[in-house]
């Protein structure tokens, strides 16, 4: 079975963000991972802009009810209507997580995955106790392949 490596973050980035997001998403797909996410914009479609780039597959657990919602580089759109709530599809689905950025959403996210007993590596995200800090994406990939 392929690894699911959860990419969450804000939907509203900077340049910079949005570049680390799309060379995490390389990394990714260059492992032959597969990467789960919220499907959305932002840290989203920048990570799932850069597997596709690299072949890669690329899965957005929605918050709404249409399939339709989701960034054109998403393969498997699930669309769940939990809102919020969809948060918990995607810490439960992965087995490790890159969080990017620093949004209230991103830290609800890294809380649910750090109470799930999941790991977290961080590219300029929250700095709080559990949240392994990266370098660069390359670290930040690579840990969590190794630790799935």
């Amino acid at each position: 079975m392929k690894k699911l490596i959860g990419v969450i973050g804000s939907s509203n980035v900077d340049k910079r963000t949005y570049e680390l997001a799309f060379r995490v998403g390389e990394l990714i797909a260059e492992a032959r991972a597969v990467l789960v996410c919220g499907g959305l914009t932002g840290v989203m479609e920048a990570a799932c802009k850069g597997a596709k780039s690299r072949e890669g597959i690329t899965i957005g657990i929605l918050p709404g009810l249409s399939v339709a919602d989701a960034n054109i580089w998403v393969d498997y759109a699930i669309a769940t209507g939990l809102g919020h709530g969809r948060n918990m599809v995607i810490i439960n689905s992965a087995q490790s997580l890159v969080a990017i950025s620093s949004g209230y959403g991103t830290l609800a996210e890294i809380a649910f995955a750090l109470a799930s007993g999941k790991k977290v590596y961080g590219l300029g995200t929250w700095d709080i106790k559990g949240v392994v800090v990266c370098e660069t994406p390359e670290i930040a990939v690579s840990n969590a392949l190794i630790n799935t």
